[in-house]
């Protein structure tokens, strides 16, 4: 898969079976000495339920993909990086 076959896909948390939005141009964090992709930067000007923000971007950790699908990414985020709505 291509990064840019990212963009438009749904994301799904998988413990909530919630609808939490649709990614748009996205970016990685690579380690350098690894070459391992750390995590999903995406541009936002919200807080994007409970990840961290930084700079204008939402950054999801990598360990926190569970499955991406032709239409869908599902994630599996941690009770305590959760938001209340």
């Amino acid at each position: 898969m291509r990064l840019s076959e990212l963009s438009g896909k749904e994301i799904v948390d998988v413990k909530k079976a919630e609808r939490l939005g649709v990614l748009g141009q996205t970016d990685l964090e690579i380690n350098e000495s690894t070459g391992q992709i750390q995590a999903l930067l995406i541009p936002s000007s919200l807080k994007w339920f409970g990840f961290r923000k930084q700079g204008g971007e939402i950054r999801v950790p990598w360990q926190h993909i569970k499955k991406i699908g032709s239409d869908m990414i599902i994630i599996d985020v941690q009770e305590e990086e959760s938001v209340e709505k």
